[in-house]
């Protein structure tokens, strides 16, 4: 049996935890800064204390897979530990990848983050468009079966992403926005929210030339440590920002390896986003 869609779940998720996103991002200076080794032993230890610092607590835990991958296959044994108890905690994961292929290839990566019974499954997998957006294809059936959802790479923070988001087409729209009507169509008549959701930067100013309305969550990173802080949302994200799911890492992260002061870092960003959300 397939889960309840991921959009119902996240809405659950976010009206009683807070719409928080909290990144599990164990590069070498954060494992430094902790007082950890770079190696299997310290990535071991810094994932099991953010699990058990904020998994029962945070809407979504959002793992980085490459900080994992590059201890190889002991490293991806970590990860699925992780992915494992956050769920079990009460948790949503959104497992950043940010896999793009065509054919047989994109379906052997939804397999591995989307397929029900795999080592690796999460609740959502970030996924790159720009080999085209139909290259999603296997991941959007294969999370429709499964009750996952996606974020889709559309409005991206970084500096470089607009030399593809902010290209246009024939039609006269840009790029981003093409990937936002892609994902209005998927969620369509989805109520109580759509599973398959853009990924959009909090630090990216006024948008309200897009139409961000796409009936599903939109991930947003930028707050804190990139400078973006709650009280931006509003003005960024417009009438949407009752779907948005602002993504947090080293603003939390570093306050390890603390329990108690991760807790209270990640309950104040979760405060502040509400009453800002709220406030919209």
């Amino acid at each position: 049996m397939s889960l309840e869609p991921f959009g119902a779940r996240l809405r659950r998720a976010m009206d009683e935890r807070g719409p928080l996103c909290v990144g599990i991002d164990p590069h070498a200076s954060l494992l430094a800064d902790w007082g950890l080794a770079d190696d299997i032993t310290g990535l071991e230890r810094f994932s099991r204390t953010v699990v058990e610092a904020l998994a029962d607590r945070v809407a979504v835990l959002k793992p980085q897979s490459a900080f994992f991958e590059r201890f190889g296959s002991r490293g991806i044994a970590v990860l699925e530990k992780s992915v494992e108890e956050a769920r079990a905690a009460g948790a949503l994961v959104v497992m950043d990848a940010k896999r793009g292929d065509i054919g047989s290839t994109m379906a052997a990566y939804a397999e591995t983050f989307l397929r029900k019974d795999a080592p690796l499954f999460s609740d959502a997998l970030t996924v790159s468009p720009f080999l085209g957006y139909r290259s999603l294809r296997p991941a959007v059936e294969l999370a429709r079966e499964s009750g996952a959802g996606l974020f889709v790479l559309a409005l991206t923070s970084n500096p470089e992403g607009g030399e593809v988001q902010h290209a246009l087409r024939e039609d006269g729209r840009n790029v981003g926005a093409t990937m936002l009507a892609h994902l209005a169509v998927e969620n369509a008549g989805e109520a109580p929210l759509g599973s398959f959701g853009a990924v959009v930067g909090a630090t990216l100013g006024d948008l309200s030339s897009y139409d961000l309305d796409i009936n599903g969550p939109l991930l947003a990173p930028g707050i804190g440590a990139q400078g973006a802080t709650a009280a931006d949302l509003a003005g960024v994200f417009g009438p949407a920002v009752r779907n948005v799911v602002p993504n947090v890492s080293r603003g939390v992260l570093r306050f390890g390896p603390d329990v108690v002061a991760l807790r209270s870092s990640a309950d104040r960003f979760a405060e502040e986003i509400r009453a800002a959300v709220s406030a919209a």
